[in-house]
């Protein structure tokens, strides 16, 4: 008999989505986490502020060269000397790419994953977004709508709790939120002036998984309000912007069913070839290199968009010769990620008798508005830009020493302006990963080979989005104008999807709409790996919905006895 009822592997965003809704269905359900486990109140960073802590709590130039030059480099918003152990050492994690395509791949394995650690930009996507694929041919057409997801995303937003403003946008759907971070004087300013210049686009604040407010339903499992401090990347003790360590593991736990297993490397799945399904997945205990199986009714792989698939491509067998659920040839192939490039920043005048109170989580957020309300542009898909106008600080960058120093350091520098596009990704089969023939990790596994460059799309919505700000911030006002055309490698947006994608034709798709795979009945992909095209919104919400939709489908499979 199996062990449980379903294995899920992966406590991150979507890990621990699909733990608590079947832990919630009655299920026994064994979570594996290939990290140790995190408790905030010993593993979270205290509340002290910056200019108090070692360092400016900057960590040395060698050990970032040493063990964090990928972090360093993509997400040095939410990397500190505190902070650090949350991020993966990776010289003891490596990967390789061909000569001249670097891809930044940013991980942290810890329970809760990237939950603990992501920027909390929280969108719905638009009808069209799920059928951009079949409008202009590239990809494979979703398998799903729009209304297939909606109700998904109001559960998961009811729960994680998700401040924003309904703006009656049929491009960026409201959602049910709690109150907005308001916008500070000088964003309402340049508000203003954008819409009057350009009639199509809009600037509204953020929405961003912090809580304005909490609810009765966020109060039940102890969440407290965004105290408005900017901690959020050192983890937040009030539990007050969404993760799993935070929300769901908490909601699972109540429960009765969830099992939690840490420092468990899965090395593959079993696949039972008489009955066609997934039997057990196989682990190795991080610290004692010992392995073992665990068995269940149904799996979730929730590892994430690049583990996931190396799971499943380390599942070989005499059925699957290439790994597991690939009768495709689609695992591991569409690695797509969001161009980061696109930006302009400037400096907004006036206003200088004003300043903002406290340190926000979210900024403001232009939706995308290419090939939505401004037609006939010369590019595909398009990109929405985030940004902030806030004021300098108290010494910016002046320098100096001494009471001149002190003089110059009275007043806060100007108000400045800075968004950045966010641009949607084709699907290419030829941007993959693999894994290496010989090579291996410290758990005998093997190692990745990531293969993945940007498109002559991508680079042409990078510019694009470059040039639209510039003309936003001049229409607003903004001088010392400067703009930056290029993006940095892929990886670096830390929106990895595709690798195991969604789709109609098992001959070109590895899951089906319910996130099955074709292959593989009883095994599930809900992570970014299912994802079968980006959009240009920041997707850790469209994880969760589709996470959330399929758990309760497969509770309803087993249910009805036909897993």
């Amino acid at each position: 008999m199996p062990q449980f009822d379903a294995i899920v592997v992966g406590s991150g965003m979507s890990g621990g989505w699909a733990a608590k809704e079947l832990c919630e269905r009655g299920l026994k359900v064994l979570l594996l986490e290939r990290g140790p486990d995190t408790d905030p109140a010993k593993d979270y960073s205290d509340m002290t502020l910056v200019w108090d802590r070692p360092n400016l709590d900057l960590v040395a130039e060698d050990e970032i060269s040493s063990k964090y030059k990928v972090v360093y480099g993509a997400a040095s918003y939410a990397f500190t000397d505190s902070s650090k152990l949350l991020w993966v050492d990776e010289s003891q994690q490596p990967f390789e790419t061909p000569d001249g395509k670097p891809f930044n791949w940013v991980r942290g394995y810890h329970v809760g994953g990237k939950s603990l650690l992501w920027s909390r930009q929280s969108y719905r996507w638009c009808p069209q977004d799920f059928e951009s694929n079949l409008a202009d041919g590239h990809g494979v057409d979703w398998p799903i709508r729009y209304p297939d997801l909606a109700p998904w995303y109001d559960h998961v937003e009811t729960f994680a709790g998700v401040s924003g403003s309904l703006e009656g946008l049929e491009y960026l759907p409201d959602g049910k939120f709690v109150r907005e971070f308001e916008l500070t004087i000088a964003e309402r300013e340049f508000k203003a002036k954008v819409e009057a210049a350009f009639p199509g686009r809009k600037v509204i604040p953020g929405r961003t998984a912090n809580l304005r407010e909490a609810t009765d339903v966020h109060r039940d499992l102890g969440r407290g309000p965004c105290q408005v401090r900017n901690h959020c990347h050192h983890g937040c003790t009030f539990g007050a912007y969404f993760s799993s360590v935070s929300a769901t593991l908490p909601a699972a736990r109540r429960t009765g069913n969830l099992t939690l297993v840490t420092n468990a490397v899965v090395q593959s799945i079993d696949h039972d070839p008489k009955s066609g399904r997934a039997s057990g997945v196989r682990v190795v205990d991080a610290r004692t290199k010992q392995g073992s199986t665990f068995t269940a009714k149904v799996v979730f792989l929730c590892a994430g968009t690049l583990p996931s698939a190396m799971v499943l491509l380390n599942s070989r067998s005499e059925a699957f010769p290439t790994g597991l659920a690939n009768a495709s040839d689609q695992v591991g192939r569409n690695l797509m990620d969001h161009t980061t490039g696109g930006a302009a920043r400037g400096i907004l005048p006036g206003h200088l008798d004003r300043y903002h109170y406290g340190r926000r989580p979210n900024g403001i957020y232009i939706p995308r508005y290419g090939n939505y309300t401004e037609k006939d542009k010369p590019y595909l898909r398009g990109f929405g830009f985030q940004g902030s106008v806030v004021r300098m600080g108290w010494t910016g960058d002046r320098v100096g020493v001494g009471a001149e120093f002190k003089e110059a350091n009275r007043n806060p520098g100007p108000w400045v302006v800075g968004i950045s596009g966010f641009a949607e990704c084709l699907p290419n089969p030829e941007n993959r990963i693999r894994l290496h023939e010989t090579r291996t990790d410290a758990w005998g596994l093997p190692v990745a080979m990531i293969d993945c460059a940007w498109g002559p799309n991508e680079i042409a919505l990078a510019k694009a989005a470059a040039h639209d700000a510039r003309d936003m911030l001049a229409a607003a006002g903004a001088t010392n104008i400067t703009i930056r055309e290029t993006s940095g490698p892929p990886g670096n947006g830390i929106h990895e999807m595709g690798t195991a994608r969604m789709g109609r034709d098992p001959h070109t798709s590895v899951l089906n709409g319910w996130n099955q795979a074709h292959d593989v009945q009883n095994l599930f992909v809900t992570d970014g790996a299912c994802m079968a095209s980006t959009a240009c919104q920041n997707p850790s919400l469209t994880y969760m919905a589709i996470t959330a939709r399929a758990a309760n489908h497969a509770a309803d499979l087993l249910r009805d006895g036909q897993l």
